[in-house]
């Protein structure tokens, strides 16, 4: 087979010569192509990894805004409830006040009350006086007397039912305050419930967004490392390929795409 490939015409040769370089030729474009597109997932990874980064940035930021509101809205209910409170506290004192003032009508009631009993035996002295001795120029003037003090005495009457109704109305109104109160209060207990379980919720989210960020530098990392080699096999491919060709290195050593071309 040596002599007859020393027979083949120089012509021959060059064309076998041609077809071989050819065929390398094609081996190396694959081998471009296939790098392109290796670079071109390599950018496209890289992308996503600032996407995400953007957005794990962004989740942060709005679960700091999340926490501000929240804190803003809890103090905002404190500050309701303790406003709600001191009103509650001014309205059981004005209470308290209808009370006492309410147990003095009543002690000047039964005053009264003594007083007229006290007077009863006046009176049937003055019917007697008035048979006897005349003590009342007249019947009349008699009734007027008497008239007096029927008169304090529904007087006396209308001002305990007056601070009887008062204080019913204080104690009505005490209590709707009360009720008020008691379902604000729950409201912003379960906003509060509904704030902590959001709370927990974003953190759980920042876990995974943490989680996925390692997972990219990793892979990122590996990508990296795999790049490095292949542009180290290129460098000695153009190495071995200038050394057996015998022609000078021009490509850089850093050029990767200059040295894929030179060979």
């Amino acid at each position: 087979p040596a002599r007859g490939a020393a027979a083949l015409l120089p012509s021959t040769r060059v064309l076998l010569k041609r077809r071989e370089v050819a065929e390398v030729e094609k081996e190396l474009q694959s081998q471009r192509e296939e790098f392109r597109r290796r670079m071109e997932r390599l950018a496209q990874r890289r992308e996503q990894l600032t996407r995400r980064e953007q957005q794990h940035r962004d989740a942060v930021l709005q679960f700091d805004a999340f926490l501000e509101a929240a804190a803003a809205r809890r103090d905002r209910a404190e500050r309701r409830a303790g406003e709600e409170r001191a009103r509650v506290a001014a309205r059981g004192a004005e209470a308290a006040r209808l009370h006492r003032e309410l147990s003095g009508l009543l002690r000047h009631r039964e005053s009264l009350a003594r007083r007229l009993r006290s007077l009863r035996p006046f009176g049937d002295y003055l019917r007697d006086a008035l048979d006897t001795v005349g003590q009342f120029q007249d019947v009349l003037a008699m009734l007027v007397h008497f008239g007096v003090l029927a008169r304090a005495r529904a007087t006396l009457a209308q001002e305990a039912e007056a601070g009887q109704e008062r204080l019913a109305q204080g104690r009505a109104q005490l209590q709707r305050y009360q009720e008020e109160t008691s379902a604000e209060l729950l409201g912003t207990n379960n906003e509060l419930a509904q704030l902590n379980t959001h709370l927990q919720a974003a953190r759980q989210d920042v876990l995974q967004w943490e989680s996925c960020w390692a997972h990219a530098q990793s892979t990122a990392t590996q990508k990296t490392l795999l790049l490095g080699q292949i542009k180290l096999a290129v460098l000695n491919l153009f190495q071995l390929s200038t050394a057996r060709l015998k022609i000078p290195m021009d490509a850089a050593v850093k050029d990767t795409e200059a040295q894929l071309d030179m060979v």
